[in-house]
């Protein structure tokens, strides 16, 4: 089944609503549209996130650092899953980088290494576990591979993340104001160089989600990583929840990824590949 066209309207007008945001400030979401960017909001933690105080437990020992896409913030993207996960007892966190993630990858990988040297400073953990959107499921591969974070991080969780970009035509088109969108098109020399001799990194467990109708990181197996299968799990929704028609912009808020990134989350290594998630009973 193709995209719906309304889908990728929708897509384009956020994008390119976002770039006349995208460097006026923080910004929140517009009530009852998730991630819709608008101008002139404070800056807001999701709910159940940036505690400081947070002591992880002994069940859940890692904190969760939650990581944006481009043109998008920490409350706009987090509103549901963050306090599902500080309802299960782990200590969440969510940065804001990048000018919305529109500067080089490179630079926002910085800003996330000095992020998580607070997180861990503060919460005497060992590691955290990372969850990210879209450039949010791949820049922190950039600091797992050459700044240090492999040390840092237990796993990485990449919700419809841009691993090997998109060949969408509107990514290089607008490169000249979003740094990012350049890097993230399919052959950039950024992934080119993200991507050579491997794709993970040891001692990291890699679950990737993607789903059929991504109508922004295109094609949308173009996610998938590559590497042991004892280490990563690459993970299509709708091969488990044929009727979930959740798209790019609105999995950050779909039960069916939600389940999928706690049933990561709860067990040593990746996702279980037959891992069946209970709100599939919601889209049967």
């Amino acid at each position: 089944m193709r995209t719906p066209s309304w889908r990728r309207l929708l897509a384009l007008v956020l994008a390119l609503g976002a770039l006349s945001v995208g460097t006026a400030g923080p910004v929140a979401a517009v009530p009852g549209l998730p991630g819709l960017p608008i101008p002139g909001l404070p800056g807001l933690s999701p709910p159940g996130a940036n505690d400081f105080s947070c002591t992880p437990s002994a069940e859940h020992p890692f904190p969760v650092v939650l990581v944006h896409g481009t043109f998008a913030d920490a409350y706009g993207s987090w509103l549901t899953l963050s306090p599902q996960l500080a309802a299960e007892g782990y200590c969440v966190f969510a940065l804001n980088y990048g000018r919305r993630g529109t500067i080089a990858i490179e630079r926002s990988a910085g800003q996330l290494d000095d992020f998580v040297d607070r997180v861990l400073e503060v919460t005497g953990a060992a590691k955290v576990s990372l969850v990210g959107h879209s450039q949010g499921g791949m820049m922190p591969r950039y600091y797992l591979r050459f700044l240090g974070g492999a040390a840092e991080v237990d796993e990485l969780i990449g919700l419809a993340p841009s691993n090997h970009g998109t060949t969408t035509p509107l990514a290089p088109i607008i490169g000249p104001v979003c740094r990012a969108c350049a890097q993230q098109a399919a052959g950039s020399p950024f992934l080119t160089e993200l991507n050579a001799g491997r794709e993970v990194e040891p001692g990291v467990d890699y679950t990737v989600l993607v789903t059929r109708y991504d109508e922004v990181v295109v094609p949308f197996r173009s996610g998938y990583l590559s590497g042991p299968a004892a280490q990563l799990t690459n993970v299509t929704l709708q091969a488990k929840c044929p009727l979930d028609l959740t798209d790019h912009l609105f999995i950050t808020y779909d039960p069916v990824a939600s389940d999928w990134v706690r049933h990561a989350l709860d067990r040593d290594g990746p996702a279980a590949p037959g891992f069946r998630p209970p709100s599939c009973a919601l889209t049967s």
